[in-house]
């Protein structure tokens, strides 16, 4: 069968994965309301395309911390991608890099960064979780600069791990010929078995409930890398963000797995970006499957976004050509939207392409 869009790629993932990892990547918090609602509440989005514009060439191409990638569509943190299929993250790195664009390599993966920069050339970024112990956070940091990793993307909405009823149920563990191979030599990379969540424990053990906005300048004072503020999703957390320094922000719930009946991310993307006024750019991560919703994120004023689940699931599927046909698939439909709503640049996608719920009162006919 041929595979015409993103989300069929999530059917073929649930059968040939085991439940436990398909549960993993698939689940979010609690009731999962959030897990639905990143993904409908673009439904709730519409657009106002302009017509008889010359849309003959069409260009993609756009610059995230000076990087030149060739579309605004990137590739979000995603863990233990191993788990997926045997080439994990090093498959990712390949596909990301072929399509020339951005890959997010998580704290958990079953890769580390040498491991995934030896896949040869690309623009790559670092997801950090603070550590208790701040010396493993100065090692992360230090090896990811060493490999050629771009900037950090400092997730900040995790000080514990949400509830996921479906990872307690599976009793979910690192399966045993897998590591979290960043810590592998610092006596970190092994998950126990536990009569709940092997994750949760794990985080509960290892990750810092202290983590404050102090500890992004204290990142600032170790590294020169760009620092993301992934987790953000109010706007009195994003001025926090400009003001301490941020070289960008990541509007994202942690695709639904943290804390649950937040807003979809879509819903929140245009309070961060008044918020941030220009100073910084906002990128949106969370139900993204369609070409439509990346023009909507960036009629809204986000800068990119990024694709997590429908990685895993291809990646899943298919290996580095699911990843690839994924991206393609993604960039075809974007182009195809630009074309349809006359935009031939992203600088000509503005906010009065779309009309939203809370517009509409305005161009509501009179009954």
């Amino acid at each position: 069968m041929e595979i015409t869009n993103v989300s069929e790629y999530e059917a073929i993932a649930k059968q040939k994965l085991p439940k436990m990892v398909y549960d993993y990547y698939a689940s979010g918090a609690e009731d999962q309301w959030t897990l639905k609602e990143n993904q409908h509440a673009f439904s709730r989005i519409l657009f106002r395309p302009r017509v008889l514009i010359d849309v003959s060439k069409i260009d993609l191409r756009t610059t995230v911390l000076g990087f030149n990638i060739s579309m605004p569509i990137m590739i979000a943190p995603t863990a233990m991608q191993k788990m997926a299929h045997p080439e994990g993250e090093y498959a990712t790195a390949r596909a990301a890099a072929a399509a020339d664009t951005i890959m997010t390599l998580s704290s958990w993966a079953t890769s580390s960064v040498k491991e995934v920069a030896s896949t040869g050339p690309g623009i790559r970024f670092f997801q950090l979780y603070v550590y208790k112990d701040r010396n493993v956070v100065t090692q992360l940091v230090r090896r990811a600069e060493r490999a050629g990793f771009k900037a950090i993307v400092l997730t900040v909405d995790t000080p514990r791990l949400g509830r996921r009823e479906a990872d307690i149920k599976n009793r979910f563990v690192l399966p045993p010929n897998l590591t979290l191979k960043n810590f592998e030599d610092l006596d970190l990379g092994k998950m126990d078995k536990t009569n709940d969540s092997g994750l949760a424990s794990y985080v509960a053990g290892q990750v810092d409930q202290s983590l404050s906005w102090k500890d992004v300048k204290w990142l600032q004072t170790i590294t020169k890398l760009p620092i993301l503020v992934k987790g953000v999703i109010t706007a009195e957390d994003a001025r926090l963000a400009v003001q301490y320094g941020a070289a960008g922000i990541v509007v994202s719930n942690h695709g639904a797995r943290q804390l649950d009946y937040v807003p979809a991310t879509i819903m929140a993307l245009e309070e961060v970006v008044k918020a941030a006024q220009g100073r910084i750019p906002v990128f949106l991560d969370g139900g993204v499957r369609r070409g439509t919703d990346v023009f909507k994120a960036l009629a809204l004023g986000a800068s990119g976004v990024f694709i997590g689940r429908p990685v895993v699931f291809s990646l899943a599927a298919d290996g580095e050509a699911g990843v690839r046909k994924v991206l393609q698939m993604l960039r075809d439909e974007f182009e195809l939207t630009m074309a349809l709503s006359g935009c031939r640049s992203l600088k000509e996608i503005t906010r009065d392409h779309v009309v939203t719920e809370w517009d509409r009162p305005r161009i509501a006919p009179r009954l």
